[in-house]
């Protein structure tokens, strides 16, 4: 029986990207932003119009915790 080659099928998607990609995690780099995060620290995304207004993570902050005492409390469900 003889060996014969098949040749894969190149499949595009409409929006270009490939059903699976190979990456070679020996080339990677390690983050250099990682060492500036605070242990817990959630990133968040601003939209460009909000990033204008807050121009650091602590005037983000202290907004967001006076909407945190500002909004009612929820009560605890009874129902068991």
């Amino acid at each position: 029986m003889k060996n014969t080659s098949q040749t894969k099928l190149k499949v595009r998607r409409v929006n270009g990207l490939r059903a699976e990609y190979r990456f070679d995690y020996a080339k990677s780099k390690p983050n250099r932003f990682a060492q500036h995060t605070r242990p817990g620290a959630v990133a968040i995304l601003l939209d460009p119009d909000v990033a204008r207004v807050f121009r650091s993570g602590e005037s983000v902050n202290s907004v967001l915790r006076a909407l945190v005492v500002a909004m009612p409390t929820r009560r605890a469900s009874t129902n068991g």
